[in-house]
């Protein structure tokens, strides 16, 4: 395995590791259908060639052809309330027989009620939206809507962040994978340090050092920078900024006129215990990109939120794609929000953080490999040492544990070489969560054994 694949996004489908899971697999059907997958898809890292091959989905479940299930803990972050929700699935197939698309220049209700649902739930004058079928695009909007808005086309990100896969989102983005070999990006982007620590919590994690780096760029630049883009809590491996942080963050970009743009397309709808991340920091984004469990896992759509004040592109086509304003996906969002109400989840997913906390407190203390834990919510990662001093990353036995944890059932990711990604559905319940945690005790034992 290549030193530069083991710091991704995500685990790596080209390793030794990988190679040996696909000599467990015994169906011959699923042999030849990943086969099939192989010739037919362009390769490309983090997919192709592909785990397995699924059937169905339920709950917090994911089927593979040879009917074994798996708790997801991954989902791509579009499973806040479940596969196959059935309120959700009910509201989508009665727009089906209704209105299953609207062409362009054409408006719908589903999408309109969408709209002010939205700006409903957001801070007030947050109030003009966007639809888009997929997060980069979002993204992709809100980067023009910047430089409608401030006359700049310079923008701030951060080192080793990921805000879509396009050329314009990985332009902005700070994952070097994403970017090998694809020569010139579009210019005026400058990266500073993300707020990243070994051990990182909201109380006593000194991160204002990082925030200052903002304003430094910001003031070389000679004014010429006009948005900032970063994700409130980095979702990959789980990286929670101070409050302290945020708040220095709203008032350098307030004070040189810069747009705070937050990307919470994977973390927003209850997964950190809030509807949107930013609750918790006590501060407002100018812009604010969403999607993933937007879309409920059934249809795909994301939005771009911006302040009132912002609406004056009338003349530019900042999105205008085909499946803009998708009543199905529409109905799929408003279905997905009026269930996180109705059920309380937030106030489950808060409670949950306090049992999910204490239980993997106790793996820490009975597993020498476990150098960090660091959560909120239902949105957790796992970090693996080779030694808690050296802080050495484990990056072999991180992708063992994986695979172990996949053959026992229990699916997630790898970010950044050795962090276990935990983000299970939000509809999960404590005897669930409890079968994962025994899952995880039993892998990381069997490290030890095989040191011994």
């Amino acid at each position: 395995m290549d030193v530069k694949e083991q710091l991704t996004e995500g685990d790596i489908n080209r390793s030794n590791a990988r190679l040996q899971w696909y000599k467990t697999l015994r169906n011959q059907t699923v042999l030849d259908l990943l086969e099939r997958d192989e010739n037919s898809f362009v390769h490309q890292a983090l997919s192709t060639p592909c785990l397995q091959v699924l059937e169905s989905c339920e709950g917090i479940y994911i089927y593979d052809i040879s009917g074994k299930r798996y708790m997801d803990f991954h989902g791509n972050n579009v499973h806040q309330i479940g596969y196959r929700n059935p309120f959700v699935i009910e509201q989508v197939k009665k727009q089906l027989d209704i209105l299953p698309f609207s062409p362009r220049r054409y408006t719908n209700s589903p999408s309109i009620q969408l709209a002010e649902k939205l700006t409903n739930l957001l801070p007030v004058g947050l109030n003009r939206v966007l639809f888009a079928p997929g997060g980069t695009s979002a993204i992709g909007i809100a980067l023009k809507l910047a430089r409608v808005v401030t006359g700049k086309h310079k923008v701030i990100s951060l080192w080793d962040s990921f805000h879509g896969a396009s050329m314009d989102a990985i332009a902005v983005g700070g994952e070097e994978q994403f970017k090998t070999g694809l020569g010139p990006l579009f210019p005026g982007v400058f990266h500073i340090d993300p707020p990243v620590n070994y051990r990182n919590t909201n109380s006593n994690f000194d991160d204002i050092h990082y925030a200052n780096q903002l304003e430094i760029e910001i003031e070389q630049s000679n004014g010429e920078v006009g948005a900032f883009i970063i994700e409130t809590i980095r979702n990959t491996d789980v990286q929670i900024p101070s409050k302290a942080y945020w708040k220095r963050v709203r008032e350098i970009c307030s004070k040189h006129q810069v747009l705070l743009i937050l990307d919470e397309i994977p973390i927003a709808f209850g997964r950190t215990g809030k509807m949107f991340a930013f609750e918790h920091y006590g501060i407002e984004p100018d812009i604010i990109c969403l999607g993933k469990g937007l879309g409920a896992g059934i249809i795909p759509i994301a939005a771009m939120v911006a302040r009132e004040e912002y609406n004056i592109a009338a003349d530019i086509s900042l999105g205008h794609y085909t499946h803009e304003k998708s009543p199905l996906g529409a109905i799929a969002a408003l279905a997905m929000l009026e269930f996180i109400e109705t059920t309380n989840l937030l106030e489950k997913v808060r409670e949950d953080e306090l049992f999910v906390r204490e239980q993997l407190h106790l793996l820490e203390l009975k597993h020498q490999w476990i150098g960090d834990i660091r959560g909120i919510g239902l949105m957790w990662a796992i970090e693996l040492v080779k030694d808690r001093e050296s802080k050495e990353k484990a990056v072999l036995e991180a992708e063992k544990v994986m695979y172990y944890c996949l053959d026992l059932g229990l699916s997630f990711k790898v970010s950044q070489g050795n962090v276990l990604q935990l983000c299970p559905p939000l509809i999960i319940t404590r005897p669930q969560l409890m079968d994962a945690f025994k899952i995880l005790d039993n892998a990381l034992h069997s490290l030890n054994e095989h040191i011994a």
